[in-house]
């Protein structure tokens, strides 16, 4: 219940199939290590299943998992060294694990992508098993749930109700009337509600420096997409387009009253480029997600901001849209190959939409309505990325769900409030529709646009 799970320092171009696995073979290999395996061990297998086998080469879950082998973290790795360490791995034949302990390894015989086989708690499995010479020394199992969070067989197994285990939240809820009714009942903001509930977990101080930090890496990814030039790698050949508008925009004089779209669209697709690139974003709450809070939180300083305190603008509004995030996290799916991508872009919409409300200076309910705005029109949004590479309609679609998440909060702020359907009932929604929804349509690459194109 942190919204530090969301917001996420790592790279691109998936949280869920690129951040994840790097943190579980990193995790997996930590763990073998103090179980003092190394000595022993003589070679390493990694499996992926469901949607990380169909989509793994595109998302670079490949290249993740082994990354995560060598000791390197999705928060720290120098992104321009990747290329130099996988090679090595396929040039010696051999990997060293954390660093330290060196063994053979093939990517043909050692990594295997499944294409058609699943495990069973989650769409993105991978299992990590160790041998000696003879025999399988330990295996374990584990799941990129979305957004980069990870869970092993073993901790899905394990009993969650000692009281020892949990961490008592000031304001604790679990679903959005709840949250309006703590809000309303202690007279507090959705944002100071959150960021007392934070204070379980570390202090306000480092609460607001962590948020900042955010900021200041999703200031960082707009500026390098605005800056950076060429072809998408992958494939796929997409041109970037972010460095040629900004070209375009910057210097141009317009009376056209909508000319703040072309920034909204802007800010997206630079960000959503940096990602498919490779290069380091926040999940927000996922990487394929990761341009539509940055885009609309920039669109508010750029745009919108006169004499307000700018760090308790950006503070505030993240505070607002991780609340929202984890109503999602909480009670449906951040994952693309769970529920499609109305789990990733429409999660990311509705917590930007709520967040703008709230800086519009609308009441709880309002926010409440945004959020469910602008979820409402993304239900049934599918995951059908073309080549199962993050760019098409990946990049594009983060652009429109800014807006949409604009839009949205406007819409409720000429309202009183009072509408029909609660936030609660759309992430109901959504998680059923996700769950209904045909698996080719779930980031498998198998259905939908990405089968269904003709190249230009």
């Amino acid at each position: 219940m942190t919204i530090l799970n969301l917001f996420k320092i790592g790279i691109g171009p998936s949280s869920s199939h690129t951040v994840g696995p790097m943190i579980i073979t990193k995790n997996f290999t930590t763990l073998i290590k103090e179980q003092n395996y190394f000595p022993k061990i003589t070679r390493i297998k990694i499996e992926l299943f469901g949607s990380l086998g169909s989509t793994g080469i595109g998302h670079q879950s490949d290249i993740a998992v082994l990354l995560g082998l060598i000791g390197e973290h999705p928060k720290t790795i120098d992104t321009n060294k990747i290329e130099e360490l996988i090679n090595d791995i396929k040039n010696t034949s051999t990997i060293k694990l954390l660093n330290e302990k060196t063994i053979k390894f093939s990517i043909k015989n050692d990594l295997i992508l499944h294409q058609r086989k699943s495990l069973p708690f989650h769409p993105n499995g991978i299992k990590i098993a160790i041998y000696d010479s003879k025999e399988e020394l330990f295996s374990k199992i584990y799941y990129s749930i979305g957004g980069g969070e990870v869970v092993s067989d073993d901790e899905i197994n394990k009993s969650n109700t000692l009281e020892n285990d949990e961490i008592v939240l000031p304001y604790n809820f679990s679903n959005a009337k709840e949250l309006l009714n703590l809000c309303q009942e202690n007279k507090l903001t959705i944002a100071q509600l959150i960021l007392e509930n934070e204070k379980a977990y570390r202090s306000e101080k480092e609460t607001k420096e962590s948020l900042l930090d955010i900021w200041k890496v999703m200031q960082t990814c707009v500026n390098n997409g605005l800056n950076s030039d060429g072809i998408l790698p992958g494939g796929l050949n997409v041109p970037k387009r972010a460095y040629k508008i900004y070209q375009k925009l910057k210097d141009k004089r317009t009376i056209d009253p909508l000319a703040f779209v072309d920034w909204i669209n802007l800010y997206a697709l630079a960000v959503n480029e940096e990602n498919a690139s490779g290069k380091r974003v926040v999940t927000a709450p996922t990487n394929g997600a990761a341009g539509i809070i940055p885009a609309v939180l920039h669109y508010i300083i750029d745009f919108l901001l006169s004499k307000e305190d700018k760090e308790k603008v950006i503070i505030d509004f993240l505070l607002t849209a991780g609340a929202i995030g984890l109503l999602y996290q909480r009670n449906a799916s951040i994952s693309g190959a769970d529920v499609g991508c109305q789990g990733e872009v429409g999660v990311a919409c509705s917590m930007a939409a709520g967040a703008m409300a709230e800086f519009l200076g609308g009441t709880i309910k309002q926010i409440e309505n945004a959020a469910e705005i602008a979820m409402e029109h993304n239900l049934g949004l599918t995951c059908d990325p073309i080549g199962g590479l993050v760019q098409i309609p990946c990049i594009e679609r983060n652009a429109m769900a800014s807006m949409k998440a604009v839009n949205a909060a406007r819409m409720a702020l000429n309202g009183n409030g009072i509408h029909y359907v609660s936030l609660d009932s759309v992430i109901k929604t959504m998680y059923q529709t996700g769950k209904d929804m045909q698996n080719k349509y779930k980031e498998t690459s198998k259905g939908g646009l990405a089968v269904h194109y003709v190249e230009c």
